[in-house]
């Protein structure tokens, strides 16, 4: 027996050591499949002029970097090998990182276009890639050198990367050392199709600050594109010449009208760092003087002329979509019962003047009830306009039993790739309606039989009566003292004292702003509570406790007439105390004050609070109105 036992034991622990080996390879396997080996390099350079080359690897559990050949460079320095390790604790979760990067330094001493094959290196049995790079290498010209060892430098409205010296004589600049281009991607466009207008920067100064917008163009609709705020510079050739250039602004345009459309230059200004000629540097350096001066420069972009063309004759059911779109569509439930709602979903996919499409009709029978349309916009600002989908949620109620058939819904669009109007369109329905429990309600009976065509003409004006009436005189006295005469004077005399009262009293109380006040007190309060609402739906944090603490203060300002010079926390509180408010109810309001004003300037998440502050502001209103009134 115990000879048994020992061998089911083995069996177990062998078993064991199965089941933890498979977990280390599968484990191993996972860590191998998210290695990366990624590759860093400048993608234009001049000839003559050292760049470095990094390829990391985010992981230290790897061996054997084969680096590239490097054709067509020349390799002066590398590799530096340095490693980084990191580890963080965020609430109560640890994560940690570790990665390798190797660095070259290398010369391209040809121009031309060059591609550095992948890097390889080995984690575990797998072999590890890095991407093929392109590295542009341009002919030695006025700018960049060796001030840039990369070419791209960050930009900041800091004074952020590198920039180069400008080659101008004194502390001028010349147009031909910082100047800004505009282009457009078509100039001949038909109304509402898109255009790309871009605003690009070129310098061999040191720039760091560029102010300048686009203004409100007449016969434009504009959109504006999302670039990133530290600009990145990159080497380019231009009119002979090596600038340091970056892309600064770009714009989607689309004309509301036909003819020759203008874009006026902008103009930008530019604060520019330069060294100070006129002041020597070693006297500066002990002297305390600044080595350094600023110069601001003001930077016009050309004059942009478009030609927009009128669209073709539009045909029926065009609401104005330019573009190219395609269509969908859904229908929940098919089978329903009478006053039972149905929702029908129209999507338009596709890239154009998505904001401006009309809301395409549906024809629902005759005897539903409909509802205007919920439009859902779900698009993103691209250079051939705005690209993504715009959705249309109708809602229908059958109120008669039957089976009814949707028809395809139609939509119209202008294709700017052929010039000509297509028209697609969305599948058929047919939607199974049952009686439901009980009969159709009474409360749309109008509604029903307004949706009906009405045949009833013929039989809806009656003849005038051409036979003889019988006439007969009332013999009751209707003279000047009758209880009918005098009443037609004593009514309205009432009416009138009685308008005349309520009247002077609502003057009076309206001449006493605080009495005003303190009437609205609760309405502003609660208009200011669904505007703070909204603000958490939004999740924007400071915005909501401002508009809570404006709530409370003006309700309180306002409800006990407190001026606003006297608006603090102990007024409050007194003022509370004396109109009767429950100590408990007045502690509660401070602690929501505090609470609002902890929350937008403690570290922490905002968010936590947000519900549970606007739940208390609300009760709070309403127990503070209870208690005064008592």
């Amino acid at each position: 027996m115990k000879a048994f036992r020992n061998i089911l034991h083995q069996s177990h622990l062998t078993q064991r050591i199965a089941v933890f080996c498979a977990l280390c390879f599968v484990l191993q396997t996972g860590r191998a499949d998210d290695i990366t080996l990624t590759v860093q390099a400048p993608t234009t350079v001049e000839a003559g002029d050292q760049f470095r080359i990094r390829f990391t690897v985010n992981s230290q559990n790897v061996s054997n970097f084969n680096a590239p050949d490097f054709k067509g460079f020349e390799v002066i320095y590398g590799p530096s090998t340095s490693r980084q390790s990191s580890f963080q604790m965020v609430n109560g979760q640890t994560s940690q990182s570790s990665s390798i990067t190797y660095t070259y330094v290398l010369i391209g001493s040809k121009p031309g276009t060059y591609t550095i094959n992948p890097a390889t290196i080995q984690s575990g049995s797998s072999v590890i890639k890095s991407k093929p790079l392109t590295v542009k290498v341009l002919k030695p010209g006025t700018g960049g050198g060796q001030q840039q060892q990369q070419s791209s430098s960050s930009y900041g409205h800091s004074r952020g990367g590198q920039q180069p010296t400008a080659p101008s004589g004194g502390n001028s600049i010349s147009p031909r050392d910082l100047f800004m281009t505009a282009t457009a991607s078509r100039t001949n466009v038909y109304e509402q199709e898109a255009i790309l207008v871009t605003y690009k920067l070129y310098t061999l100064v040191n720039i760091t600050s560029l102010d300048g917008k686009l203004p409100t163009l007449d016969g434009f609709q504009i959109q504006e594109i999302d670039l990133p705020r530290n600009k990145e510079f990159g080497l380019e050739t231009y009119n002979g010449r090596n600038y340091h250039s970056v892309v600064w602004s770009q714009y989607v345009l689309f004309p509301q009208k036909s003819g020759k459309l203008t874009i006026p230059s902008v103009t930008y200004e530019g604060t520019v760092v330069q060294p100070n000629r006129n002041i020597d540097p070693i006297d500066a350096f002990f002297n305390g003087a600044s080595g350094m001066i600023e110069l601001k420069k003001k930077i016009a972009t050309p004059t942009l002329t478009i030609n927009v063309k009128p669209l073709p004759a539009k045909p029926a059911g065009f609401t104005g979509a330019v573009g190219t779109f395609s269509i969908s569509s859904s229908l929940s439930p098919l089978d329903v019962k009478t006053n039972d709602a149905v929702t029908m979903k129209i999507t338009v996919n596709g890239t154009g003047n998505m904001k401006l499409i009309g809301t395409p009709e549906v024809a629902f029978p005759k005897d539903f009830e409909t509802y205007d349309a919920k439009v859902t916009d779900n698009f993103s600002k691209s250079s051939s306009g705005l690209t993504g989908t715009k959705t249309f949620e109708y809602l229908a109620v059958p109120r008669h039993a039957g089976k009814y058939t949707i028809p395809a819904t139609q939509f119209t669009y202008f294709d700017t790739q052929s010039h000509t109007y297509k028209t697609i369109e969305t599948q058929a329905y047919t939607l199974n309606v049952e009686k439901g429990s009980g009969s159709a309600s009474s409360e749309v009976s109008d509604y029903s039989s307004n949706q009906q065509d009405v045949k009833t003409l013929g039989s809806d004006i009656r003849y005038i009566k051409t036979r003889d009436v019988a006439l007969s005189k009332d013999d009751e006295h209707d003279g000047l003292f009758s209880w009918r005469y005098l009443l037609c004077y004593a009514v309205p005399l009432l009416l009138f004292l009685i308008v005349a009262f309520i009247g002077r009293k609502q003057i009076q109380d309206s001449a006493n702003l605080a009495v005003v006040r303190g009437k609205k007190a609760n309405k502003v309060a609660s208009r200011r509570l669904k505007r703070a609402a909204s603000l958490m739906k939004e999740h924007k944090q400071n915005d909501f406790y401002d508009e809570v603490l404006k709530a409370l203060y003006g309700y309180t300002a306002d409800r006990l007439n407190i001026p606003q010079e006297r608006l603090n926390k102990d007024n409050v509180q007194q003022e509370l105390l004396e109109k009767g408010v429950a100590q408990d109810i007045t502690d509660q309001y401070l602690s929501v004050l505090n609470d609002c004003e902890f929350a937008r300037y403690a570290p922490g998440d905002p968010d936590a609070n947000m519900e549970d502050i606007y739940g208390k502001a609300v009760s709070l209103i309403s127990k503070i109105e209870d208690n005064i009134k008592k």
